[in-house]
């Protein structure tokens, strides 16, 4: 005797095309993270963006002293803030480019000093030595620091007189003839590039550091096996493993330091030298100093195109690059 088991399909309702509906503890889960999201959402379009369309919308009006009180009676004066800015046979634009290719230079060599130190500390902290621990904790006490607590000390230490980069180099090693002006004149850039340096080389020890623990030992025992030394590992091994962890640290990296307001504020005042005039403090001079909110809105704006299009040239020949070698 053989049983038949018949199996009963639930009716379909003829409202729902055939469909079955989502449940209602489903729907909750796809929902609920975006409604989690939507406070920062929120927060995040109230401090970055709306100031941002409002900063872009000033650009277009020759709001000076005047119309601060209602900078919405400004009159519309269209490209024209853009125009002097770029004018660079003008004083204007001729001093936004002084400022945009001292900000260009900074930003290279201050990046590469940061990214070449960090990565050595990170390869030469990757062996367990005694006391590792606590290196790794003083090397990030530069990043730990508040800015303007780790900025004035270094106002002291370039003192003429009484301050210890004098004493050192003067009194004590005497590299040089005289006592330097360190936050005066040329030597204001290199004290600028050192402060920038000596402050962000530990984010990128930090980031390497933590790319090397991806890297499988396996790899560096079978080079020491054929015979690769530690610069052949580093050069075959390190760095190729490191590229994705590169990429995102240099651009990072690149754009905290053009974007640098509070290291030059903090350093020299309110009126950098011109070996060190970054055009963050540039923007700022021109909109707080000379009351001219509309040519250093467009300057602002000019300057957020720039590093859009460099971070879109950037990614672009980064992600080229990787996907041929993944071919």
């Amino acid at each position: 005797m053989t049983t038949t088991v018949e199996v009963v399909k639930p009716p379909v309702r003829p409202d729902d095309g055939g469909t079955p509906r989502p449940r209602p503890g489903r729907l909750r889960r796809v929902v609920l993270p975006y409604l989690l999201l939507l406070p920062a959402l929120i927060l995040e379009l109230l401090v970055h963006l709306l100031p941002m369309v409002i900063g872009i919308v000033m650009s277009f009006r020759e709001l000076t002293q005047f119309y601060i009180r209602d900078w919405g009676t400004a009159p519309w004066s269209g490209l024209d803030n853009y125009r002097v800015s770029v004018d660079f046979d003008a004083p204007v634009g001729e001093a936004l480019l002084h400022s945009f290719l001292v900000t260009v230079g900074f930003t290279l060599l201050s990046v590469g000093l940061c990214w070449l130190i960090g990565t050595a500390a990170a390869v030469f902290m990757q062996d367990a030595f005694r006391g590792r621990g606590l290196l790794r904790a003083l090397f990030l006490v530069p990043y730990a620091l508040p800015v303007y607590a780790a900025v004035i000390t270094w106002v002291f230490m370039f003192q003429h007189d009484n301050g210890v980069v004098n004493h050192v180099l003067h009194d004590q090693l005497h590299l040089t003839d005289n006592r330097s002006f360190w936050l005066i004149g040329d030597n204001s850039f290199y004290a600028l590039l050192t402060v920038s340096v000596w402050k962000g080389w530990p984010f990128a020890f930090l980031i390497v550091m933590a790319g090397l623990q991806n890297i499988p030992r396996e790899l560096y025992e079978a080079a020491a096996l054929d015979g690769a030394g530690v610069w052949q590992q580093l050069r075959r091994i390190t760095l190729p493993s490191l590229g994705p962890v590169n990429q995102v640290l240099v651009l990072v990296l690149f754009l905290w330091t053009f974007n640098d307001f509070n290291t030059p504020y903090v350093l020299f005042g309110r009126a950098a030298p011109e070996a060190a005039d970054l055009i963050s403090v540039h923007i700022y001079q021109a909109s707080f100093v000379t009351w001219n909110f509309g040519t250093g809105s467009a300057m602002s704006v000019l300057l957020l195109l720039f590093l859009l299009a460099v971070t879109s040239v950037y990614l672009a020949l980064t992600s080229r690059r990787r996907s041929s070698r993944a071919r």
